[in-house]
């Protein structure tokens, strides 16, 4: 069985999601109040997005993602990975620390910062799954 996205609309569909289910009240509040701005690039699928706490006037939001370099913030963290690390990764089968350590997870600034979220996000996996089981049956790992 494949895990591979079907194209680089059907990725951010599904990216598009899971930041959907971060911006949430469960984890929303503590990823706005940790307030550390990250830009991962998917490099086989030639995309990249930003992430960042929601500011005061962006009512109802706690973080505010754009697949796009031309945002108006600097990352403090940088990630880059393929797609099919990030799938891994959000259906708990790939741990960051070891991705990072064999290179699947290219780094750069305060990796520290990043990885003090993990705990914050970690509810996401399960909802992944599910998601994937229900909607992308062809991700699954």
């Amino acid at each position: 069985m494949s895990s591979s996205f079907r194209s680089p609309a059907e990725f951010r569909e599904v990216i598009d999601q899971i930041f959907g289910l971060m911006d949430g009240p469960e984890m929303g509040p503590q990823l706005r109040d940790a307030d550390v701005p990250q830009r991962f690039e998917f490099d086989d699928l030639d995309l990249v997005v930003n992430v960042r706490a929601a500011r005061p006037d962006e009512d109802g939001r706690f973080i505010v993602w754009e697949w796009s370099d031309e945002v108006d913030w600097e990352p403090k963290v940088r990630m880059e990975m393929s797609s099919e690390t990030a799938n891994k990764y959000f259906q708990g089968k790939e741990n960051i620390a070891m991705a990072i350590a064999r290179r699947r997870i290219k780094t750069g600034g305060d990796i520290k910062a990043a990885l003090a979220l993990m705990p914050v996000v970690k509810p996401v996996y399960a909802r992944y799954v599910e998601l994937v089981e229900r909607e992308y049956p062809h991700l699954k790992v």
